[in-house]
């Protein structure tokens, strides 16, 4: 079941649930990693248990606090949610108090070399979370902060120069890494979600500019016809008022006007509406291979009517939008074809996400609506192996078949 869940995601889904998941675990490693040392002979052996027993319990409580808080932390990252000001204060204590427990038994047991260690794993997690808040060159000084103070209690528990030349470039590496691998992570998935971002307005300005387009050369059809037509039938009211027979004659410039209109505004719409099924066919591998799907176009060499052929164009029209706004393809193939006396059209993709709706007024409703003035037919649902299938089938009479000269 997991494993169908996850093969049912998409591709961003996966890395965003892969990066939230890596830091997380980034974050985990600092309290899992000093409750493990705590349990060391060491430590066992110093006799001091209940310093032992309240230091675990400030990291178990860091711990939570710290992962909790990182949840917030990557929201505000990609500008999705809001920090609680109360979740970063607990979270900044209990790192506090599990860093000052370390500290007490330094000074009291031996833990021989295992200070800096200890002291790493208490202070990883929030100096990770605290990295995705605030810009680069504040978590640097907060980084640099930190390390001054780990080499003053190293000096105040006797650590010799030569010690605290070794261990404090460990910890600052160990410290600077975390919170570097944290915020990289997020940075490349806020990268690809502004890219995801990017598409769908892209492909709705593309939708936009198309509406323009049709807007324009209607009123470019229409504008000029509507004012002739608004002159001449004011002329005709003043005419008839006068009772002159001109009246009539400008009546019917006003008829003819308006039928003029209406074959023009015909031959607008029969433009937008008529797809030839070749030019749909190579914008469809254009579009798609810009979008980075690899996209293979078979078609036979039967000539379809046009009226078949404007139909099943706007079936890829329709169906490369749904490939590129649906799901997360990365191969898409286009067949056309004719089989038992009908044109058929496959069109296939990986990388299915939810079944898309054909609910009235959807794409599909539109595309069976088209379809069903050729006695066309159209089936489209998911398929084994995560893929997408939309086959469009229409009726052909033997006489319609011509081969390709």
């Amino acid at each position: 079941m997991p494993v169908k869940a996850w093969s049912k995601r998409s591709g961003l889904a996966k890395v965003d649930l892969y990066t939230r998941g890596t830091v997380h675990l980034i974050v985990w490693i600092g309290p899992l990693g000093l409750a493990l040392l705590l349990m060391t002979r060491p430590v066992r052996q110093g006799g001091q248990t209940p310093v032992q027993l309240a230091t675990l319990l400030c990291c178990v409580v860091a711990g939570v606090l710290c992962g909790r808080l990182v949840r917030h932390a990557m929201d505000v990252y990609l500008g999705k949610g809001q920090m609680p000001p109360r979740l970063l204060g607990q979270a900044a204590a209990a790192t506090a108090a599990t860093a000052c427990g370390v500290a007490v038994l330094a000074y009291t047991v031996d833990l021989q070399g295992l200070l800096p260690t200890m002291l790493a794993s208490a202070v990883v997690p929030f100096l990770t979370v605290h990295s995705l808040l605030v810009p680069n060159r504040v978590s640097v000084v907060v980084q640099l902060g930190v390390l001054l103070a780990v080499a003053g209690l190293l000096a105040a528990t006797g650590s010799s120069v030569q010690e605290m030349l070794i261990v404090l470039p460990a910890f600052a590496f160990s410290t600077g890494w975390m919170a570097f691998t944290a915020r990289a992570s997020m940075w490349v998935l806020a990268v690809m979600w502004e890219l995801r971002e990017a598409r769908d307005v892209q492909a709705r300005l593309a939708v936009a500019e198309e509406r323009l387009r049709f807007g324009r050369d209607l009123h470019d059809v229409l504008g000029r016809n509507l004012a002739v037509i608004a002159l001449k039938s004011e002329l005709a009211v003043q005419l008839a008022r006068r009772e002159r027979p001109e009246a009539v004659d400008q009546m019917t410039e006003v008829q003819r006007i308006a039928q003029e209109s209406q074959r023009e505004v015909r031959d607008v719409v029969r433009g937008y509406r008529e797809a030839d099924l070749r030019v749909e066919l190579e914008g469809a591998r254009g579009v798609l291979a810009a979008a980075g799907i690899a996209c293979t176009v078979t078609a036979g060499d039967t000539v379809l009517p046009g009226d078949v052929q404007s139909a099943l164009g706007w079936v890829v029209r329709e169906a490369t939008t749904n490939v590129l706004r649906h799901g997360d393809a990365r191969r898409c193939t286009i067949a056309v074809d004719t089989a038992d006396d009908s044109a058929v059209l496959v069109v296939e993709n990986d990388g299915a996400g939810a079944p898309v709706s054909a609910a009235p007024g959807s794409g599909l409703t539109g595309l069976r609506e088209r379809l069903s003035a050729v006695a066309g037919a159209l089936e489209a649902g998911p398929v084994d192996g995560g893929r997408f299938r939309l086959t469009a089938r229409v009726p052909l009479a033997r006489a319609d078949l011509r081969e390709a000269v």
